[in-house]
C-alpha cells in the first residue's frame, strides 16, 4: 500500500518545527509578560458540550469519534441503524457520544464551569493546542491545526480588550509582520437585527454578512431572501453594509453608524464601547462587516488581517459575556482572542520572515578520523555540551568530503577537526563555513568563538 496521509493534514520536518515553534515561543512569551497562565484540555470532548455552540454552519464541521465496542457482534445490528441515522444528519448517543473540540473556547468554557469553585477571578489563561475541523482544505485552511489562545474570564472591563489588543501588536511586531486590527460590536449587530424585524434574525443576518468577503453583496442579499428577509430589511442591511465601503475615518463610520442607530439601546452601547476601544488606539480600524460568525460572542468582536498578502484573517475574538451559562453557571464574563498559527506560518514563509538561524540545528560537527581520536572526541562534546553549544560528531568514520557535505546540509557553521597533529599539539582545528577561514585553538579557546 503507497502511504498518504489524510486530506486536510500536514507533516512537520525538522526545519519546518523549527519554525512553527519560533512562533509558538514568541506567542507564548507575550502571553506570560502580560500575566496569563497555562492550560490544556483533552483532544476530545462529549459530543454534548460542542454541538450547539458553533453556530448552523459551525455544527457541521465537528469531528464526530464512533464510539469504541462496535467490534461485538451483537451490537452490529443497532449500529446499522444508527449509521443510517448519523447520515441523516441526527446524533445517535449509541454510536457517537464524544467528538474532537473545534476550537479551544467552549472546552475552557466548560473548564471554568466545572472548575468556578476553585478558580481565582479574573482567570486570565492562555492555551496552544491543535483543533480540528471537518472543513474543505484550501490555502491557509486545514482539517487539524494549531490554535493559541488567551481568554480573561469573571470581567466585564473593556480594558481587558485593550490589553488583547495590545496583544496582537506586540506580537505580530515581534514576528515583523505588518497587520490591520478590525473591530465591530455583536450589539450593533443586534441592533441591526433589530432594525430588521427582531433580535430573533440576528443568527440569519451574521452568518449571511459573515460571507461577503467571500461571495459578494448579491449572493449576500439572495441568502438573505432565501432565509425569509424581506426587502426593507435588506435594504436596511444593505445601507448599514455601504458604511464599510466608504474610505473614512473611525470617528466617521461610528457617527454614521449612530445616526442610523439612534433609536436602538443595543446598538448604541456597541458604538459606545467601539469608540472607548478606537479612542486608545490609532491602529485598529472600524470594520462592520465583520461578524464572527458564531453564537456566543456578545460584544466585542476582532479580527486581524496581514497586509500585503493574500490571505485569511491570522487571528480573531471578542467577548462572551454568558458562555459558561451554556453549562448551567451563568454570569461569568469573558473575552478572548485567538492566533492562527498556520495561517501566520503561510504568511512569515512567504514573506521570508523567519531568522536565518532556525536553520542551524547545530553550532558544530566533530570530523569522525577513526577510533583512535574517540577519546578525544567524547571529552570534547562532553565540554561543549556543559556550555550549553549544540554539536554532534559524525557517527562513522568515512570519507571527510561526504562528512563536509552532511555538515553543508545541516546548516552547520563550524566544523572541528582532531586528527593526529591536532593530539599532539593538544589543539583543535575549527573552520568557519561562512567565511572559510580555518584556525588552530585551544578548547577554551573554541568554546569563547562558539557563544561568542
Amino acid at each position: 500500500m503507497k502511504p498518504s496521509l489524510p486530506q486536510g493534514t500536514r507533516d512537520f520536518g525538522p526545519e519546518t518545527v523549527r519554525k512553527r515553534q519560533y512562533i509558538l515561543d514568541t506567542i507564548r512569551s507575550v502571553f506570560e509578560l502580560y500575566g496569563f497562565q497555562p492550560l490544556e484540555t483533552p483532544a476530545f470532548e462529549n459530543l454534548e458540550t460542542l454541538m450547539g455552540k458553533y453556530g448552523e454552519e459551525g455544527d457541521k464541521l465537528i469531528f464526530k469519534i464512533l464510539n469504541n465496542g462496535l467490534e461485538r457482534p451483537e451490537k452490529h445490528a443497532a449500529a446499522n441503524e444508527d449509521f443510517k441515522k448519523v447520515l441523516e444528519g441526527k446524533n445517535v448517543k449509541g454510536l457517537t457520544e464524544r467528538a474532537l473540540k473545534y476550537d479551544l473556547t467552549i472546552p475552557f468554557a466548560r473548564y471554568v464551569a466545572m472548575n468556578h469553585g476553585q478558580i481565582t477571578f479574573p482567570f486570565k489563561r492562555y492555551q496552544i493546542q491543535p483543533v480540528w475541523r471537518a472543513d474543505r482544505p484550501q490555502r491557509g485552511r486545514y482539517r487539524e491545526f494549531t490554535q493559541c489562545d488567551a481568554d480573561v474570564v469573571g470581567s466585564q472591563s473593556l480594558f481587558n480588550e485593550i490589553e488583547l489588543i495590545h496583544i496582537y501588536l506586540e506580537v505580530f511586531k515581534k514576528l515583523k509582520i505588518n497587520v490591520t486590527v478590525c473591530l465591530n460590536n455583536r450589539k450593533v449587530l443586534a441592533g441591526l437585527a433589530t432594525l430588521c424585524g427582531g433580535l430573533e434574525k440576528m443568527t440569519i443576518i451574521t452568518i449571511a454578512i459573515d460571507k461577503l468577503d467571500k461571495i459578494g453583496i448579491d449572493k449576500v442579499n439572495e441568502e438573505l431572501r432565501q432565509r425569509g428577509n424581506d426587502e426593507a430589511s435588506i435594504s436596511i442591511i444593505n445601507q448599514y453594509l455601504d458604511i464599510a465601503q466608504q474610505e473614512v475615518s473611525n470617528a466617521e463610520i461610528l457617527k454614521q453608524l449612530k445616526t442610523m442607530f439612534k433609536d436602538t439601546t443595543i446598538g448604541l452601547e456597541g458604538i459606545a464601547e467601539l469608540e472607548y476601544l478606537t479612542t486608545n488606539f490609532e491602529t485598529v480600524k472600524v470594520d462592520v462587516t465583520l461578524a464572527r460568525g458564531l453564537n456566543y460572542y456578545t460584544g466585542t468582536i476582532l479580527e486581524v488581517k496581514p497586509l500585503g498578502i493574500q490571505m485569511g484573517s491570522i487571528g480573531g475574538g471578542g467577548r462572551y459575556d454568558d458562555l459558561t451559562g451554556l453549562f448551567g453557571v451563568p454570569n461569568i464574563p469573558g473575552v478572548g482572542i485567538s492566533f492562527g498559527v498556520d495561517r501566520i506560518y503561510d504568511v512569515m514563509d512567504e514573506k521570508a520572515l523567519f531568522p536565518n538561524e532556525l536553520n542551524q540545528s547545530v553550532k558544530i560537527m566533530l570530523v569522525n578520523f577513526g577510533e583512535a581520536f574517540e577519546k578525544r572526541n567524547m571529552e570534547v562534546l562532553k565540554a561543549l555540551r556543559a556550555e550549553n553549544i549544540s554539536c554532534e560528531l559524525f557517527p562513522d568514520a568515512i570519507k571527510f568530503d561526504k562528512q563536509l557535505k552532511y555538515a553543508n546540509k545541516r546548516n552547520m557553521p563550524f566544523i572541528a577537526m582532531i586528527g593526529e597533529e591536532e593530539l599532539n599539539e593538544d589543539c583543535i582545528s575549527v573552520k568557519n563555513f561562512n567565511s572559510g577561514e580555518q584556525k588552530k585553538m585551544n578548547l577554551t579557546e573554541m568554546i569563547s568563538l562558539l557563544k561568542g
